[in-house]
């Protein structure tokens, strides 16, 4: 058996690898983006603030500190168990 014609064959496949160089080509020029809204931006900024503020605030602690060793300290009852049922969700008083 003779196969002729042979560069017809040739030239078709070169030229899809050829194409398909230039798809990829312009493909990698490409590239992906992302942009973030406003509130998104406000959001991160707060979130970076909160992240530098101390966990424990020393001078209430000090002040604090001082109270309780002068026996100036006084809590009313009736506030922490109002800040306790808030806390439970528990909006009914008796």
């Amino acid at each position: 058996m003779k196969i002729n014609k042979t560069e017809n064959v040739m030239g078709i496949y070169m030229n899809n690898m050829v194409n398909k160089m230039r798809d990829k080509k312009a493909s990698v020029g490409k590239k992906d983006g992302l942009d973030f809204s406003e509130k998104a931006k406000d959001f991160q900024f707060a979130l970076e603030k909160l992240k530098n503020l101390p966990d424990v605030r020393a001078d209430k602690v000090e002040s604090l500190k001082k109270q309780v060793q002068a026996g100036t300290y006084n809590v009313e009852g009736r506030k922490i168990a109002e800040k306790m049922l808030d806390s439970i969700g528990f909006d009914k008083r008796i």
